[in-house]
């Protein structure tokens, strides 16, 4: 590992900061400062420039979620490895949302963080295999999006909404999906039925309002 990372260890405990400050000399990095809680890092953070803060979540004085927050919104460059016990969805997400890099659990081997924070000083995304695995399941398992609007709706009513929201006709829709003129005119009616809108007007109106038909008319 190249023995120009910088690296600010963020942790509560003396005895884990102790373990990893040597585990990362070890392997030639260069350990900047210790802080104890998340105010403290941030502080540390701005007058030391590190490439990689390690963060703990969870610690008295001031957690991890904002402390990455403000890191990485005042200080881009530097990057922020997350190293706690919590495995939860709740905060994995938490700390992605913040801007953190890299997640890794405290139980992860000697290889592992070496590679994470080699990986994160690079501007990589790194996730232990259990965090990896939880984030793909996650976005694997989440709804389409496009069904989230407007349930009510079948797949093909959504489509021809969508089109609807861009201005075309009946008949330019017909041409689209390939389906004839009184198909269109039926999905159409049923449309305003379940939207509760009297024209096509309001549907647009109500489409758009919904992020539909936002791209342009043929």
């Amino acid at each position: 590992m190249s023995e120009n990372i910088r690296v600010l260890i963020t942790d509560d405990h003396p005895v884990f900061r102790q373990g990893l400050k040597g585990l990362l000399h070890a392997l030639g990095v260069e350990v900047v400062g210790e802080a104890e809680n998340g105010p403290e890092a941030v502080r540390m953070a701005a007058e030391l420039q590190p490439d990689v803060v390690v963060m703990d979540l969870h610690m008295p004085g001031g957690n991890g979620i904002e402390a990455t927050r403000t890191i990485t919104r005042t200080s881009p460059r530097i990057g922020v490895l997350v190293l706690t016990m919590f495995r939860d969805d709740d905060s994995v997400f938490a700390a992605m949302r913040a801007g953190a890099r890299g997640y890794l659990l405290k139980e992860s081997g000697a290889e592992e963080i070496a590679r994470a924070v080699k990986a994160v000083a690079a501007g990589e995304a790194i996730y232990g295999p259990e965090i990896a695995r939880r984030v793909l399941t996650y976005f694997t398992d989440m709804p389409d999006p496009r069904r989230a609007v407007f349930p009510e709706l079948t797949d093909r009513e959504r489509e021809v909404l969508a089109l609807i929201a861009q201005g075309r006709s009946n008949a330019e829709i017909a041409g689209t999906l390939y389906l004839s003129q009184k198909t269109v005119r039926n999905h159409v009616s049923n449309i305003f039925m379940k939207l509760h809108v009297a024209d096509r007007a309001q549907a647009i109106v109500v489409a758009r309002e919904a992020g539909l038909g936002e791209s342009t008319p043929r």
